[in-house]
């Protein structure tokens, strides 16, 4: 996950919509059962699922009344605990 990647596509759902992102997320989702792709391919979309499924989480801290920066914040340290354990 990249915090940058995060804090840009947070921007994006506050600036539209988060369907948007759930949208394309189910539309990468569905590109992952091609049978011909490729390792590489495959990490890239995964990577970029993992991004928005981040910013949809960051989104909702948010939408819960944290400020910005310490929604990062939060989200950030939960998943570097998560790869801690």
């Amino acid at each position: 996950m990249k915090l940058p990647v995060i804090k840009h596509l947070t921007d994006f759902i506050e600036e539209n919509d988060v369907d948007f992102v759930l949208e394309t997320i189910e539309t990468l989702e569905a590109l992952t059962e091609i049978p011909t792709l490729k390792d590489e391919e495959l990490d890239v979309i995964g990577e970029l699922i993992s991004n928005m499924y981040g910013a949809i989480e960051v989104d909702k801290l948010i939408k819960e009344g944290s400020p910005k920066k310490e929604a990062l914040n939060i989200f950030m340290k939960r998943v570097l605990g998560s790869i801690d354990k």
